[in-house]
């Protein structure tokens, strides 16, 4: 197999180029360094049979202009260089409606026309982008962690005050994680298997407090969890969001909306679609070796 990987020095794109390589695929590896994606399609580029898309501005923050020249316009130049290869495009869970609970959902209900930021917005743009490409595989993963994650694991930990962590809600809502090992073996699966798009996650979903403890448990981490009424929390988010953007701040608020809607609601996903045409067959959600993260 041919492989062009997209984001190759970051998280997931780098996962997926270590394990193609270690099955003796010829892969083209492209950092923001060796390719600007948001400047114009590659010259020159290498015959490939499969490109994995994994660049992404991968931001709840941030100017909406250079968000949207990654995630939509980067989409399109990577899809103009590789015409002829199959397109396996690492999307998001981001894309379903982040103002009501996800629950089970299929495919079918995403994309949607309102989005909290950026992120989810054009993430869907991009989607819509690929809608009527041949040959192209769309994966949405919800929450990724393991060994090198640079979002969830940071936040956690960074929420982290005085030995407490305060989540949003009673802790009980059920979500869909996605470990990297389960999302390398969809994008690998999906170079060669049926064309469409597929919801990505462990075998089954987790109560979000009781992943925390798992987690906060494997870093060897004595921490009480403490909960936060989630409509106050809403509020509180957007005022501090309002103030920060009118002070110009590059960084985002401790708490936002973005992360609420994510945390204090259910969000699972079913992937019956990806079990049945690409032959996934995801590992359940764990924390184990979360020490060396």
């Amino acid at each position: 197999m041919r492989l062009a990987v997209t984001g190759a020095t970051g998280f997931v794109g780098g996962a997926v180029r270590r394990a193609a390589e270690a099955l003796g695929w010829q892969v083209h590896a492209y950092g923001s360094r060796d390719w600007d994606i948001g400047t114009g399609p590659l010259t020159d580029p290498p015959e490939v049979d499969a490109v994995v898309h994994s660049a992404a501005a991968v931001t709840d923050w941030g100017d909406p202009r250079l968000i949207r020249r990654v995630n939509v316009d980067g989409t399109r130049h990577v899809a103009e260089t590789f015409p002829g290869a199959r397109l396996v495009h690492i999307s998001s869970a981001s894309v379903y409606d982040p103002f009501v609970p996800t629950v089970c959902a299929t495919e079918s209900e995403a994309p949607v026309s309102r989005y909290l930021t950026a992120y989810g917005a054009t993430k869907a743009a991009a989607e819509r982008v690929l809608a009527d490409r041949p040959d192209t595989v769309v994966l949405r993963p919800h929450a990724v962690y393991g060994p090198g994650d640079p979002t969830l694991l940071p936040r956690v930990l960074g929420a982290i005050r005085g030995g407490t962590l305060f989540i949003v809600g009673d802790g009980r809502a059920r979500q869909s994680l996605t470990s990297i090992d389960n999302l390398v073996d969809a994008t690998l699966l999906a170079c060669g298997g049926a064309p469409g798009v597929y919801n990505i996650a462990d075998a089954e979903p987790v109560v979000l407090q009781d992943a925390l403890r798992g987690l906060l448990d494997e870093r060897g981490l004595d921490v009480r969890i403490r909960h936060l009424p989630l409509r106050a929390a809403w509020h509180v988010a957007g005022a501090a969001e309002r103030a920060w953007r009118l002070a110009g701040a590059t960084k985002p608020p401790r708490l936002t909306r973005y992360a609420i809607s994510h945390l204090g609601h259910e969000r699972t996903l079913d992937i019956t679609a990806a079990r049945e045409r690409l032959g996934y067959t995801p590992a359940a959600t764990s924390f184990h070796g979360a020490a060396d993260w």
